[in-house]
């Protein structure tokens, strides 16, 4: 068994200036989500991870030389449904967060978890989707709620 690295900071989150290599370490977008795990890099290095905040992918977390381990987020199976109009979009949206499953929005498509229940929910409407494998980044309601509360807030002021 290898030493265990711990990071306890995330001293680099938008990258490192210079030149320099990059060894990944590979995460699930649920590990990444956590503040305490463990991962191993690509090069077999093993890192325990006791964080403030959640890490993000593309975060430069620890160094050997001008080497940078950095963070990767591991692709996972979707369901990509496209749209075509606003209407689609958010009809399927509502739909969607109604199941209390996580979205992605892009420009023609929508992004959910692979899921029975999802899977269900298309059928019955008769919609088509295909299912891919690639880094799920869902909205946040945590960042939404946020901008909520600053919209609120300033309603007052005006009042």
């Amino acid at each position: 068994m290898s030493d265990l690295t711990i990071i306890k900071n995330n001293p680099h989150p938008h990258g490192v200036v210079g030149p320099h290599e990059h060894l990944p370490l590979i995460a699930s977008r649920a590990m990444l989500a956590k503040r305490r795990w463990r991962g191993v890099a690509e090069d077999g290095r093993e890192f325990g991870f006791d964080l403030d905040e959640p890490i993000n992918p593309g975060a430069h977390f620890f160094a050997v030389g001008d080497t940078w381990y950095v963070i990767e987020q591991a692709p996972e199976d979707v369901i990509e449904i496209a749209f075509t109009t606003p209407e689609q979009a958010a009809r399927l949206a509502w739909s969607l967060g109604n199941l209390h499953f996580s979205v992605e929005v892009l420009p023609q498509a929508l992004r959910v978890t692979d899921d029975p229940a999802v899977r269900q929910l298309l059928a019955r409407e008769h919609i088509a989707f295909q299912k891919i494998n690639v880094v799920f980044q869902p909205l946040s309601a945590g960042a939404h709620h946020h901008g909520h509360d600053d919209d609120h807030e300033h309603d007052h002021h005006h009042g």
